[in-house]
């Protein structure tokens, strides 16, 4: 069945009319720290239950039994769903956005939390990824609903909001635990993105966890220690190495150009006048979707070992350092299923003709929360509110903003596509 024209301006018009609302929604949820680690995100996932009740939704909650939670290395983790049917036969899709955000840092401007709007953008951790989406999606939904109520629009099938909080350690315990639990069983999805292109690809990613054991000393007699941290810089020399190896490596989706390695966090010591004993680095691996996982790690592991094997070359065994890694994620590439093309297709046409620009489908060099979907089967794409690129949305760096138009202009996008869906 066709949709009218006239459906489509009924809803923008809505979403117009209550725009507003959606701001101080968005607000409110921005106002809730979730920084993760530590990840105690049960009391912004309580919030926004509480801002659902008072659109007339009821939202499950989902909380991760703590044992769980805290192995993870996170402090609480309640995942949500609400669930709408519109009528018998038709499709189940899920949009997802993750309410869990890396910690501010530091040369903020604006409060992290304070939502403040200045030049026609809000500032705060999660406004552009991936809180603003919350709202891009409920208010989508409530649109829909409301052009049902009014028009008697017939409709077929369900819509799912699914809000989760360990995005950022890789999703296992949100998306992933639900999908695993048979919570939820969709047929397609939509994931929180940015809106000006719809993403159908992404990389994978692999997070080690190295620790360098040597032996602490006095600094006024160090050989009687072993430096940890100088062998530490020996391996990381030698991983950084990797990179210009990496770049030899393209993909061919577009967007996506080759793997690349980095060292986020680095911790060891116990002051300056004590040769270190043990130094612990984090490792985040980018994979194309052209790689092999568990070959991209044998080969990583096999770095640090020549690495590790030439440092201790020529030195008596009490003075030689060992090392042990931990595997802390393993996220498999977003790859694209066929059954994506009514998403891609829907998303492209309303996009091109709210923004007056085309809409490219490509890929993106980050990981998401939508590989867990795709593992499934379930055809899934990435799209919502937000600029052309992570480093304009400063996402995970200091004032993170989100342009308020991009949030009206993508929520008719996400509302017009469930339209078209669930026809």
């Amino acid at each position: 069945m066709t949709v009218s024209p006239h459906n489509y301006k009924q809803l923008d018009q809505w979403i117009d009319a209550h725009f507003d609302e959606q701001v101080k929604f968005l607000q409110a949820l921005v106002q809730v720290p979730t920084d993760t680690p530590p990840g105690n995100n049960a009391p912004h996932a309580a919030k926004t239950t509480e801002l659902l009740k008072a659109y007339g939704y009821e939202a499950e909650q989902f909380p991760v039994p703590e044992a769980e939670v805290k192995a993870y290395g996170l402090t609480s983790l309640t995942n949500l769903i609400v669930r709408r049917p519109f009528g018998a036969g038709g499709k189940t899709i899920a949009l997802n956005a993750h309410g869990d955000v890396v910690p501010p840092g530091e040369g903020w401007t604006h409060s992290p939390y304070g939502g403040e709007i200045k030049n026609g953008h809000m500032y705060g951790r999660a406004t552009a990824v991936s809180k603003c989406d919350f709202s891009t999606f409920t208010f989508a939904l409530r649109a829909v609903e409301a052009l049902q109520s009014q028009d008697k629009v017939s409709l077929k099938g369900n819509v799912e909001l699914h809000f989760t909080y360990d995005e950022e350690f890789g999703g296992e315990k949100g998306p992933g635990w639900l999908l695993d639990k048979a919570y939820t069983k969709p047929d397609l999805m939509i994931a929180a993105g940015f809106s000006y292109q719809v993403v159908t690809a992404h990389n994978g990613c692999l997070q080690l966890e190295v620790t360098v054991n040597g032996k602490m000393a006095h600094a006024a007699i160090p050989d009687t220690g072993v430096d940890a941290l100088q062998a530490a810089v020996h391996i990381l020399a030698q991983l950084y190495a990797q990179n210009k190896l990496y770049k030899q490596v393209t993909s061919k989706v577009e967007g996506i150009q080759h793997p690349y390695l980095n060292v986020g966090r680095i911790e060891g010591g116990t002051n300056t006048n004590v040769v270190p004993g043990t130094v612990t680095f984090k490792l985040d691996r980018r994979m194309i979707p052209e790689e092999t996982p568990h070959e991209v790690e044998a080969n990583i592991r096999q770095v640090i070992a020549s690495a590790l094997e030439s440092f201790n070359q020529g030195k008596s065994k009490e003075a030689q350092v060992g090392i042990d890694i931990k595997r802390i994620l393993m996220a498999h590439a977003m790859k694209p299923l066929t059954g994506n093309a009514p998403l891609v297709h829907a998303i492209q046409q309303h996009g091109a003709e709210i923004f007056g620009e085309p809409i490219p489908a490509m890929g993106t060099p980050l990981y998401t929360d939508v590989r867990l979907y795709v593992e499934k089967g379930i055809p899934g794409v990435i799209y919502g509110a937000g600029p052309r690129t992570v480093l304009e949305s400063h996402a995970k760096r200091a004032d993170e903003r989100l342009n308020l138009e991009d949030l009206r202009k993508a929520t008719k996008v996400i509302a017009r596509t469930l339209l078209d869906l669930l026809h």
